[in-house]
């Protein structure tokens, strides 16, 4: 399957995509407030897992743009991981 990228080309998250996962973020977590008092464990848990998801893929983006403009044989805070 072509995704339509060369190699090299990097590929972050807009800044429109990125501020309405956070938007989706905080509205999860105050739905997530009121579960805890009034819903099932299950409710509680699936929106947990959705915050969850969408936090960790606005952190990870970060760190593999970090990543991606490291200077090549810059190592950073990384120490020995990267040997290019």
């Amino acid at each position: 399957m072509d995704s339509g990228l060369k190699r090299g080309q990097k590929v972050a998250l807009s800044k429109q995509v990125e501020e309405s996962l956070s938007e989706a973020s905080g509205s999860l977590r105050n739905a997530l407030a009121f579960a805890a008092r009034n819903e099932k464990p299950f409710v509680v848990k699936n929106i947990a897992d959705m915050v969850l998801q969408i936090d960790s893929l606005i952190k990870t983006d970060e760190l593999l743009d970090k990543l991606e403009d490291r200077k090549k044989g810059d190592s950073g805070l990384w120490g020995s991981f990267f040997t290019d």
